[in-house]
């Protein structure tokens, strides 16, 4: 988590008014692995109900709750209704910032090409796995938000503030 907020901390200037926001996401995004919130098994809707509950802000829980393309899997496990139901799915430069910096950290706080995160996660899960299922249906949508990240970042180097 901490190089997914040290990589949000580095892009945050894409997002202008949201980099706390963006931050704090990036920071929680994977809360939800903790042992102690473990609820459903499905760390983004886990994480994100811990956060409700414990106060912290609506949009950041919403933001943890649909990292990723989180929406997907949710369906994958049966639990689109509840992720849904419980937390506002966000299209934002937010949202996609968030998505990029999960989606270019390694498991072990590596730098990684998107493709090549995207590559990992199915080798480490292996065939047939929910995530690897998940991830195949997600590539799509995960690739779109990374390249729009990326072309903010092109523009604000070419219009520095």
């Amino acid at each position: 988590m901490q190089a997914v907020a040290h990589r949000a901390n580095e892009i945050a200037h894409v997002v202008r008014g949201d980099a706390t926001v963006l931050v704090a996401a990036a920071w929680l995004h994977d809360i939800g692995y903790a042992p102690a919130l473990v609820d459903t098994g499905f760390h983004p809707l886990d994480g994100a109900r811990w956060l409700r509950e414990s106060g912290i802000d609506t949009r950041v829980a919403s933001l943890v709750a649909h990292h990723s393309c989180a929406l997907l899997e949710a369906d994958e496990r049966g639990l689109t209704e509840p992720l849904i139901s419980e937390f506002s799915l966000e299209k934002s430069a937010t949202a996609d910032a968030l998505w990029y910096c999960d989606m270019t950290i390694g498991p072990d706080g590596e730098r990684l090409d998107a493709l090549d995160r995207i590559a990992e996660i199915k080798a480490r899960y292996g065939p047939g796995e929910v995530v690897t299922r998940f991830i195949g249906r997600a590539e799509p949508e995960i690739m779109a938000a990374v390249r729009r990240t990326e072309e903010r970042l092109d523009a604000a180097s070419d219009h520095p503030m």
